[in-house]
């Protein structure tokens, strides 16, 4: 299949279009819907250049037009709708044919199988190459919506949140079993003979029998004859099966959560084995899932990260990422930071404790970006640490709060401590004796300081700021995102597994809530505008 460019504003009304057909009372409704600052808007700004790669340079039938597809993937987010759902709409819907600019179209240009296979191609170009077109895309066009909302993009905020994978919870039964089931029912698909005792595999109603009609002291009795099998099953495949995904996962169940003995055979992992990590497998239909507990809940799937700036009449979210939920916010910010090129004008991220770290405040600065906490983490310090000055590498001790050289100093690159000795009659003739405590010794006074315990000190101080009340207030407001994406866009019945795969819905979700935001501004500004007319 050929790429064909289809240029957004050229679409010429003909005689026959759709639209003519319309009253003006209808006209007038399709002026305050959706549609209209979709088909003005958003739908002329889609850049089809990039999805160039995912098509053939070779003479062929051309593809459905990009900004179409992706049109109608972030329409069919902003309205919950299902492919065919959306399908039956662009065929009826003025609205939906309108926003797409194909209301001059004979027949419209997606089919049951277009946005599926669209999907696919992105899927695929992502995991050969690690490029997320669709991130680009977002991305594009939430800066074209915050231009028209005069929103101030050098202040942000920034928020993670759990997405579910949509799988079921598996105890240590169940997953064996059912990475050993899969494997020997690719074996008997494959015409692969398997032993007898290996047969019941292939029955549908083994699984029932083998994992829920199971009394407790059964339990290790069959995971001990599943792990025997599933030696039976490694056997059996050789390396004729090793690029498939059942055996794969086979291996990677039984070495994480078995050990192998010298015999060959199996038995279950203890905590003597050493522990298990959150990565290790959750369910087989979802290999990418990852466990994580946070706030009391147990979550097994992916973790998001957003990025929000907010003007006076509106936000709307500027970044998003995706990953495993082992990911830990400081490595978002870090990952953002790094993926950020110099901002010519100061900027700023303002976000919770988690997202803190010296490396992370270290590029930010290269970035000229400033990063403000609202809560810190750990234990409260000293707040004379934040008056001591270091060099520039932050090694040495340059002065004390009071102004005084140290007589020696000493850099522990280990604990990136400085132990700094003093003058003893200068340390207990000191007014800020009682405020730094030193430890008096037999002929100095010392003290133990970090370049990170004066960061955290002078943390401390501007939370206590008018600036920072105003910051932290500022910072809840992305808070509400989470809720919205749960409530109305559904992001923990992603109807897809794995990670690039639910990424991409999920990045669909962002478009469709930052297209509702400009939305909701461009009725509100019309509005502005028709009650001045008649002022």
């Amino acid at each position: 299949m050929a790429f064909a460019f289809n240029p957004a504003g050229e679409q010429q009304l003909s005689l026959f279009d759709s639209y003519n057909s319309l009253t003006e009372r209808e006209k007038k409704f399709l002026d305050k819907s959706w549609a209209k600052f979709f088909a003005e808007h958003i739908f002329p700004k889609i850049d089809e250049a990039p999805y160039a790669v995912l098509y053939s340079t070779k003479d062929s039938r051309p593809n459905t037009p990009v900004n179409i597809q992706l049109g109608a993937l972030l329409i069919k987010e902003l309205t919950g709708l299902s492919d065919d759902e959306l399908l039956s709409s662009l065929l009826f819907d003025i609205r939906f044919q309108y926003a797409l600019h194909t209301t001059s179209c004979i027949e419209q240009p997606l089919s049951d199988r277009t946005l599926g296979r669209f999907r696919a191609r992105c899927y695929a170009y992502e995991q050969e190459t690690g490029i997320d077109l669709l991130h680009e895309t977002i991305q594009s066009l939430s800066n074209e919506m915050a231009e028209i909302m005069k929103i101030d993009l050098s202040l942000k905020r920034m928020d993670s949140l759990m997405v579910e994978s949509n799988i079921k919870t598996m105890g240590r039964l169940e997953l064996l079993y059912t990475c050993v089931a899969n494997l020997a029912k690719e074996l008997s698909r494959a015409d692969r003979e398997l032993p007898e005792e290996l047969q019941h595999y292939i029955n549908a109603n083994d699984r029932n029998q083998v994992i829920y009609h199971n009394h407790s002291d059964e339990t290790a009795d069959k995971i001990g004859t599943i792990l025997n099998d599933a030696v039976t099953l490694k056997k059996l495949c050789g390396s004729d099966f090793d690029e498939s995904s059942s055996y794969q996962l086979l291996l990677r169940v039984l070495k994480e959560q078995a050990v192998e003995k010298e015999d060959g055979s199996y038995r279950l992992r203890t905590k003597e084995d050493g522990g298990m990590n959150g990565s290790i497998l959750q369910n087989p239909s979802d290999p990418d899932a990852t466990y994580r507990e946070k706030a009391g809940r147990q979550h097994r799937g992916y973790v998001a990260n957003v990025t929000e700036a907010s003007g006076e009449e509106g936000s709307i979210i500027t970044d998003y990422q995706y990953e495993q939920n082992t990911y830990s916010d400081s490595q978002f910010m870090k990952d953002a930071l790094k993926g950020t090129a110099r901002q010519d004008t100061p900027v700023t991220i303002i976000t919770d404790g988690a997202y803190s770290g010296q490396e992370n405040e270290e590029i930010a600065k290269e970035k000229n970006v400033t990063l403000v906490t609202t809560n810190l983490t750990g234990r409260e310090t000293e707040d004379i640490f934040g008056d001591f000055e270091f060099s520039e590498d932050g090694k040495t001790v340059a002065r004390c709060p009071c102004g005084q050289a140290p007589k020696s100093c000493s850099y522990n690159a280990k604990t990136e401590q400085c132990v700094v000795s003093f003058q003893k009659d200068v340390c207990m003739n000191c007014p800020m004796k009682e405020k730094c405590h030193p430890k008096e010794c037999k002929r100095v006074c010392r003290k133990t300081v970090s370049v990170k315990s004066r960061n955290r000190a002078l943390a401390q101080r501007a939370r206590k700021t008018e600036e920072f009340s105003k910051q932290s207030c500022f910072r809840n407001g992305v808070e509400t995102i989470p809720s919205i994406l749960r409530r109305k866009y559904g992001i923990d019945r992603i109807p897809v597994r794995g990670l690039i795969r639910s990424k991409f819905f999920f990045g669909c979700k962002i478009g469709a809530l930052n297209i509702k935001k400009f939305c909701k501004y461009m009725q509100g500004r019309d509005k502005c505008t028709q009650i001045a007319a008649h002022a």
